[in-house]
């Protein structure tokens, strides 16, 4: 669409959402006017106007907390924007990952729709509310190492599992894997997220070959 001024029929500014490409999380909410709108078109990267300072501001210039921009969809009204991006460090300007981090009302028989993520919310409420026979809790009681020793009978299993040949045998030892790879990530104080940014970051590079030192000719 080229002319973006069908955007601004109601006003000279439109909200605009942000939200991870990856995980589709909501990062935060921000204006923008048709000025804002053509440099982040422009430019790859979001750019939004600020309603209390009436200027311009290239999200990241400050902090390198940038969004890059893969897709920017508008509703049905063609009065509200939905950007998705590759968000670098924290959306939030307190430094967390989303605007979004505080909650008024959850019902938690609601599952996520991404189930690692989902998953991972899971292990992170038995981490810090304790439920008796819960055998999360338990391998968080017991500590690392038997977290550990968990981790690495899993792994073997799924490669027993994937030399039989039998992929519902296998499909389950992967979940087994994963849930349990979950567990050593909050107990060492990593998340889902920290994981898919990494790999995120990977997916960007070009080759990741290693030179080998060459022993003998035959090596």
């Amino acid at each position: 669409m080229e002319d973006l001024k069908v955007f601004f029929k109601k006003g000279e500014l439109i909200p605009a959402i942000i939200q991870d490409h990856r995980t589709k999380e909501v990062l935060m909410l921000a204006y923008m006017n048709e000025e804002s709108l053509k440099k982040t078109m422009a430019t790859g990267y979001t750019w939004f106007y600020s309603r209390s300072r009436k200027e311009l501001w290239n999200k990241g210039a400050t902090s390198g907390h940038t969004q890059r921009v893969l897709k920017i969809d508008y509703d049905c009204d063609e009065d509200t924007l939905l950007i998705y991006v590759d968000q670098n460090g924290g959306a939030c300007h307190t430094g967390s990952r989303s605007c979004f981090y505080r909650t008024l009302q959850e019902n938690e028989n609601v599952p996520d729709t991404n189930p690692i993520l989902s998953l991972s919310k899971v292990v992170e409420h038995r981490k810090t509310n304790p439920e008796e026979g819960s055998y999360t809790c338990y391998l968080f009681e017991k500590g690392l190492d038997k977290i550990l020793k968990k981790v690495g009978e899993e792994c073997a299993e799924t490669i027993i599992a994937a030399k039989n040949g039998i992929k519902t045998e296998l499909t389950g030892e992967i979940a087994d894997l994963i849930y349990h790879l979950t567990v050593m990530m909050s107990e060492c104080g990593l998340s889902v997220t920290d994981v898919m940014d990494e790999l995120e970051i990977r997916s960007h590079k070009i080759g990741n070959l290693k030179k080998m030192k060459v022993v003998d000719k035959n090596t």
